[in-house]
This record gives C-alpha cells, sequence and structure tokens, in this order.
C-alpha cells in the first residue's frame, strides 16, 4: 500500500465535535453568546483589553488598516517572505507595501532595514510572525515611537509563542491571529483582532458587521462595513481549541525538536534556528533550506513521489504575478528571494509519529543524495 503523509492535519477530538453539534442543535448559528465567550477566553489568554472575533486572518489584517485610516497614497512597511494576505490588506486600501529584505536567520524581516524605508507617506509598519517565530518588537516599537508610525502585528501564524516576557500579537498597536485548519489551533476558518484601543476595537467590531454601530438598530449602518462575522459553530469549535493550545504548543515543540535530532548534520540542510531571546516557540510549520547545489524544486518532486507532502514556503509576495504588474520586480530583495528558492516545508503537525518522522528524513537524506 502506497504510504501518504500530509502536510497538515487538525487536531480534533470528540470535544469540539460535541460543541459544534450543540450549536447545530441550539438553531442559533450566528451571532451569539459563544462567539462572546470565544472573545473573552482569547481575551483573557492574551491580557489585551479587546478581542474582536472575524472569518479570517485576512479579514482582521483589513480591518485593522481601515480603522486606523490607512488609505490611498499611504505606505505600510512589511516583508514579502509572508503567505500574500499579508500585503493584500494594505492594497485593499489602494495604500502600498514596502518591501524590507529578511533576516536569513529566523525569516523574518530584518529590522536593522525599515529606517531607509520611511518616507513622509508611510504610516504604518506590519511585521508577520513568520513560521511561528515572534519578531523582535521592541526593536520595531522603538522604531515606531520614533517616527509616530502604527504598529499592527500579524501573529497568524503564532498563537501562543512569547519573546522577551511578550505574547506574540501583543506587543503592537493591535494584532491578528489566524485559525486555519494548519495553524496550531483551528476555527475551521477564522481569525481574531486583540488591541488595548477602545476606538479601534469598536470600529472594527461595526466594520465586521455590515457598518452597523455596536449599540444601534438591527438595519441601521453607520459606515461601510463587511460581513467577516466569525459564526457560532467556528466560535464553539475555538473555545476547545483554545483550552487545548498549551497541549498543543508542547506537542509540536516535540516533533520541532525530533526533526532536529533526524536531520541534524545533513549537508546543505539548513534547519529552523530559533532566537535565543525567544521563551516559547509556537511552531505553525517545520521549514528546512536546501542550500546550492541541491537543487530544492527537485528534492520537493522525489518527496513527493514517496507519498510525503511539501510545499515551498513562501513564494516571494512581491514576485507575484499582479505584485510584478504594479511595479515590483525580480532583485528587488536579494535575501527573500534566495531563501525563497530554498525552503521547503516538511509534514508537521501534533500526532506526526516518530516512526512517520524516521520515514521523512530518510527520503529528505535520500533526496539530498541525489540532488
Amino acid at each position: 500500500m502506497e504510504r501518504k503523509i500530509p502536510l497538515a492535519r487538525p487536531d480534533i477530538t470528540e470535544e469540539e465535535i460535541e460543541a459544534v453539534v450543540e450549536v447545530l442543535r441550539s438553531g442559533v448559528l450566528s451571532i451569539g453568546p459563544r462567539v462572546q465567550e470565544f472573545e473573552e477566553r482569547i481575551k483573557k489568554f492574551t491580557g489585551r483589553r479587546h478581542a474582536v472575533a472575524v472569518n479570517s486572518g485576512t479579514s482582521g489584517l483589513h480591518l485593522l488598516i481601515r480603522a486606523y485610516g490607512i488609505g490611498e497614497g499611504d505606505e505600510v512597511i512589511t516583508t514579502s517572505f509572508s503567505f500574500v494576505a499579508s500585503a493584500n490588506c494594505i492594497l485593499f486600501e489602494r495604500a502600498r507595501p514596502v518591501f524590507v529584505d529578511i533576516d536569513p536567520s529566523t525569516y523574518n524581516l530584518d529590522v536593522s532595514l525599515i529606517e531607509e524605508k520611511i518616507t513622509p507617506r508611510t504610516k504604518a509598519i506590519l511585521p508577520v510572525d513568520v513560521f511561528g517565530h515572534p519578531v523582535d518588537m521592541e526593536a520595531i516599537m522603538e522604531i515606531a515611537r520614533r517616527y509616530g508610525l502604527v504598529v499592527i502585528e500579524d501573529s497568524c501564524e503564532a498563537i501562543g509563542s512569547k519573546r522577551r516576557g511578550k505574547l506574540a500579537g501583543t506587543a503592537g498597536d493591535a494584532g491578528v491571529y489566524a485559525f486555519y485548519p494548519n495553524k496550531q489551533m483551528t476555527t475551521a476558518e477564522g481569525g481574531v483582532i486583540v488591541t488595548d484601543d477602545d476606538r479601534v476595537a469598536e470600529l472594527c467590531r461595526s466594520m465586521r458587521s455590515q457598518g452597523r454601530a455596536v449599540t444601534g438598530t438591527w438595519l441601521h449602518h453607520e459606515r461601510l462595513g463587511y460581513n467577516y462575522r466569525m459564526s457560532k459553530l467556528h466560535a464553539a469549535l475555538g473555545v476547545v481549541q483554545l483550552k487545548r493550545l498549551p497541549e498543543f504548543i508542547r506537542r509540536r515543540q516535540e516533533v520541532a525538536n525530533r526533526y532536529r535530532e533526524l536531520l541534524a548534520g545533513v549537508e546543505g540542510v539548513v534547519l529552523p534556528a530559533v532566537a535565543e531571546d525567544v521563551e516559547v516557540m509556537s511552531w505553525f510549520v517545520y521549514v528546512v533550506r536546501f542550500l546550492p547545489p541541491l537543487n530544492r524544486d527537485r528534492i520537493m518532486e522525489y518527496l513527493l513521489s514517496r507519498g510525503i507532502e511539501c510545499k515551498p514556503y513562501f513564494p516571494p509576495i512581491h514576485l507575484q504575478p499582479f505584485y510584478r504588474e504594479l511595479g515590483y520586480r525580480e532583485g528587488d530583495l536579494p535575501v527573500t528571494e534566495e531563501v525563497a528558492r530554498q525552503t521547503l516545508a516538511l509534514p508537521f503537525y501534533n500526532h506526526l509519529t516518530r516512526e512517520e518522522q524516521e520515514y521523512v528524513a530518510e527520503e529528505v537524506k535520500k533526496a539530498v543524495s541525489l540532488c
């Protein structure tokens, strides 16, 4: 029988299933106490004053761009080594992403390059905690305060990560988490905004629900809004998953440790680095890098042929076809482009067994010897 090891798999138990079934039986599937309960639990977990549940991390980022008044002609400094949504949310409001190259060790944006990108049009910095590794937010906030910039932290891949005593998503003016099924915890689809800013939270609550006033009547709309609400079904799933998050983080750390053990010393293979001041690494994916003369694409083809799902993480945003049409070009971000040609995500999830990991590692070694 052909072997298949998926790239990701959610960790769902009977408790999550029962929570969703309970909502189905209630007959009320959207807007209600389950969403509020999820928000309250996120507030308690993060220590933030407000949590605003939405239907995706993308929606959360978009609402924050609007809430902070970022619009046409404005610039937002961010990274190109990310999922495309972190830059798209800037384009939604006709602002311009200004990409900063990355640190070749952590793959997060290189903080030392931020200041040279600041212009009179710069309104915000949008750092991304890539693969769960928290950005150096102390350095970013120092720059932001000096220049009067808003900081929106994209922690969609990093819930639970902690650096220098601060949880990812809680050091900026606002942060966003996302809960797609490949994330540390899932609501199937969904996200949440966290902030201490009362005005921003109220605007986001209004805009997520068609621009209704938070205390207004049902069909009274005070501003342009969207259908970005989280349903009770998704929130019910999230309530249970959030309770289990410490367990998930522990299990994923164990899987990451095993990969480090199994792949240590393979020539040309660079394993993920974690900065010394990161206290908790909440692993989203496990991404390895294949240095020349190894060919990442040939290695990927080989692994796929052996039933091992793997994907290049991440193709640079600035080289996506429609970004090229906006004037971004190859060569703009040499470190990002080099890393993106070499990185590959291996199967990674809570219940990946040692035997499965040994098989993955064995096949990676074979692929390296052939390429």
